[in-house]
């Protein structure tokens, strides 16, 4: 038997792996933590502690990928300390960046669309179904989403699996192991937990309510009733389960002051929080399409153009009619406050000011934007983006391809038969296939992918740094992993295929022509007999 082929040592790599990933969860975990706190040595200690951890655990178990991370996030860490714990816009974008590479050696996120045995970077869920095929169908449907599963044929079973490891969630029906079981063994292994685990119950009939209190009281986060399927389960669990990335607020400060524009900046940057600071108004508008701001600080009075007339020429753009705009000035005349907050200024706050008063005002004003601008430009079904924001991105992504020389990808996505879904089993059943399909794009995209619903049945994904060839292999491989997940339908199991169109960025192509492009290829896909990818080529 050759070496590669060695069970043995194929278990042993694994179970290193393990043990790396799991110290990758404590950094990523350490960094999220530290977010809500002001940067200084003291609050750097954990972070540093269990990188330090990780780069020993990579370097014995050869782990080559976590060894570059982990130093990497090593020297930054270093590079702050030496500042005397200061934090700098470069520096938190460095290890923002670094922590997001992280998170995806073990995640479903490639970083360059290549294929990974690692196990991944989350707790498996835990099944307790009183079918253990129906259970182990499940588990199956979860793995196509990235999800790994562990299914329980016993109480026992399910006992002893708490006692190794803690899932991140429960799927438990309430008869399992005997009626009612399921409500017991959750609430007896939740005793001494704080906080609980989620649980996800299921039962064949409708519960009554003292069930239903029992089933809270438990854990429960979530009831099903008659057919459990993954699509369904996936979204739930996405939402009690997911940790967001964290992605820092970025402010851009305009200041004619240079001491006052790198004062408020440090105070910013001590609190994690990314800042472009400019001292020429004038340049303003540029470097907003480039930095894309969560929230634009402005002195009142700048010679050449004042505060409230650089706040009139942002509100004229309608991409930036959401952002909001904080006055920093020494003005106290509270009338000259009100007359500048009316053009379009959300807050007014008076120099000098205390640190903790702007980091709490920047945040809170930033996280409400953020919230606002994700219900302005993304799809209520899908939490996708919506057919005009992706557009936009696309322009964005095109020019960026363009200044940095680099490949870009579009292609559009065409759910096939998909009005003989809604005929025969429903509109209800249609928008399930419809979310399925962007949970599961979303699940096997890199972050840097942007993903549309571009209207209806048809989706949209912009592959920055891929080149045509690429980004068709990995939706092939989306398409083929997609026709196998099934849908609960009576008289039978439903599933579904796609079509896929791509086009690839070239010389002297707009925005308007990349899509047609991948439109025509959609086209060219849906004729050729559908479930297929097809790649736009001049004719």
């Amino acid at each position: 038997m050759r070496e590669s082929e060695d069970p043995s040592r194929d278990r042993l790599k694994q179970h290193f792996a393990t043990r790396v990933i799991h110290q990758a969860r404590q950094v990523l975990e350490a960094w999220q933590r530290l977010q809500q706190t002001e940067w200084c040595s003291e609050s750097t200690v954990e972070l540093v502690e269990f990188n330090q951890i990780l780069l020993r655990y990579a370097e014995r178990f050869d782990q080559e990928e976590h060894t570059r991370i982990a130093n990497a996030i090593d020297q930054c860490l270093a590079t702050v300390a030496a500042n005397r714990g200061r934090l700098t816009s470069e520096s938190i974008t460095e290890l923002n960046q670094l922590m997001q590479r992280l998170s995806r050696t073990g995640l479903r996120h490639g970083d360059r669309y290549e294929h990974t045995f690692l196990p991944p970077l989350r707790k498996p869920v835990y099944l307790a179904l009183q079918d253990e095929d129906r259970a182990q169908r499940l588990a199956q449907q979860l793995e196509f989403f990235g999800l790994g599963a562990a299914v329980m044929n016993s109480a026992n079973a399910f006992r002893h699996a708490m006692l190794e490891r803690h899932p991140a969630a429960i799927v438990m029906e309430t008869d399992f192991s005997g009626p009612g079981m399921g409500l017991i063994l959750a609430n007896d292994v939740q005793q001494d937990l704080a906080p609980k685990l989620p649980v996800l119950f299921f039962s064949h009939d409708d519960p009554d309510t003292p069930t239903r209190l029992a089933a809270v009281r438990a854990g429960g986060r979530e009831f099903f009733t008659g057919a459990l399927d993954a699509s369904s389960l996936i979204e739930r669990i996405e939402v009690l389960t997911h940790t967001a990335q964290y992605e820092p607020y970025k402010v851009l400060v305009v200041d004619d002051s240079r001491a006052q524009a790198t004062h408020t900046e440090r105070v910013l940057n001590s609190a994690g929080i990314v800042t472009c600071t400019l001292t020429e108004p004038i340049q303003a508008m540029s470097d907003m399409a480039e930095f894309q701001p969560d929230l634009i600080i402005l002195d009142m009075y700048m010679p050449d153009c004042s505060g409230i007339e650089l706040a009139r020429v942002i509100r004229q753009n309608d991409r930036y009619v959401s952002v909001p705009i904080i006055y920093l000035s020494a003005e106290d005349d509270l009338d000259k406050q009100l007359d500048a907050m009316s053009e379009g200024g959300e807050d007014f706050l008076t120099k000098p000011i205390k640190p903790r008063h702007l980091i709490a005002t920047v945040r809170n004003r930033a996280a409400r934007a953020r919230n606002l601008k994700a219900r302005m430009v993304r799809d209520s079904l899908t939490s996708l983006f919506n057919h005009t924001h992706i557009l936009q991105l696309l322009d964005d992504a095109r020019f960026r391809a363009r200044r940095d020389n680099r490949p870009l990808t579009f292609a559009m996505l065409d759910i096939d038969y998909f009005k003989k879904v809604n005929d025969t089993y429903g509109h209800p059943m249609g928008d399930r296939v419809i979310k399925s399909l962007a949970l599961f794009l979303k699940q096997r995209l890199r972050k840097t992918d942007h993903i549309g619903r571009y209207g209806g049945e048809e989706f949209a994904v912009i592959l920055p740094d891929t080149d045509a060839d690429t980004a068709a292999k990995v939706l092939d491989e989306i398409r083929r992993r997609f026709a196998e997940i099934h849908y609960p339908a009576q008289p039978f199991d439903l599933s579904c295929t796609f079509s896929c169109g791509i086009a690839q960025l070239e010389e002297g192509l707009d925005s308007n022509l990349l899509s047609k492009r991948a439109d025509e290829a959609l086209y060219a896909a849906k004729h050729g007999g559908r479930n297929r990818v097809e790649v736009y080529s001049k004719k």
